[in-house]
């Protein structure tokens, strides 16, 4: 089912998407259950909100499709490579991706994304779907030019709003085999699938559950499929997962 976080003038809330409709729940799913209220409100009259603000922390695998890693110069561990970005770099769809200024090249990276459903510690990768509340689509948006110069990646793709996500949670998705697909403005910049990836998503949470406690509503971004190209600000990201949804996001330049 794919759970959506909203707000139609009031505080956010929870319900499930049915069609054209959201089926409100009693509470966020990922604490309270599945219990509904019994009101449905129209998708077309609420804004759909980042679906969960990561409690403590985002995990982020950098390389791990080989084309993209080729684009980068074969570079990396042969295990996976991860970083943190902070939580308030999260929007939400239809967020505006604030670019700050003079930081050089700002690159797309679609991602499908990991939701954390109970705390993870020590998880091995044969129960690691025992510990996932879902998946949504993220963009690690990245300020390439930083990462090279700075000489690590903490500032150049930690910036506030440099981790869209959205627009929904699909609870029941197989990941090992699901298309993404990233356009600019309508173009296609990006595209792949997660069975290319070189570390599945059972090892990924395995590896990072190792090293940090996972919390509820913590999200693992799983890593983007080649291609190349960046964006500036008025253009719009598109990154399409099948069978989660589209996350829309445009670029604004930031005073």
């Amino acid at each position: 089912m794919k759970i959506a976080r909203f707000s139609n003038g009031g505080d956010p809330r929870f319900g499930i998407v049915d069609g054209d409709e959201i089926v409100v729940l009693t509470g966020d799913p990922m604490f309270s259950g599945f219990d509904t209220t019994e009101e449905r409100i129209p998708l077309a009259e609420v804004r759909l909100l980042a679906p969960v603000i990561p409690r403590s922390k985002v995990v982020c695998i950098g390389l791990n499709y080989a084309e993209h890693k080729a684009d980068m110069g074969d570079v990396g561990p042969s295990t996976p490579l991860m970083f943190l970005k902070p939580n308030t770099a999260v929007v939400g769809p239809g967020d505006a991706i604030q670019l700050p200024p003079n930081v050089g090249k700002i690159v797309h990276e679609g991602e499908l994304v990991i939701v954390i459903g109970k705390i993870a510690k020590q998880v091995k990768a044969e129960n690691a779907a025992d510990y996932i509340f879902g998946y949504t689509v993220g963009n690690d948006v990245s300020a390439r030019d930083l990462m090279v110069s700075d000489g690590q990646w903490a500032r150049a793709k930690g910036y506030d709003t440099f981790a869209p996500i959205g627009p929904v949670i699909e609870t029941e998705l197989d990941p090992g085999n699901v298309e993404i697909t990233t356009f600019v403005d309508g173009e296609q910049r990006r595209h792949g699938n997660t069975s290319q990836m070189l570390h599945s998503v059972a090892e990924i949470v395995a590896f990072a559950s190792d090293v940090w406690t996972l919390l509820p509503g913590d999200i693992i971004m799983t890593g983007t499929p080649g291609g190349l190209g960046g964006f500036v600000a008025g253009q719009t990201v598109d990154i399409t997962i099948e069978g989660v949804g589209t996350l829309s996001n445009p670029a604004r330049a930031r005073s």
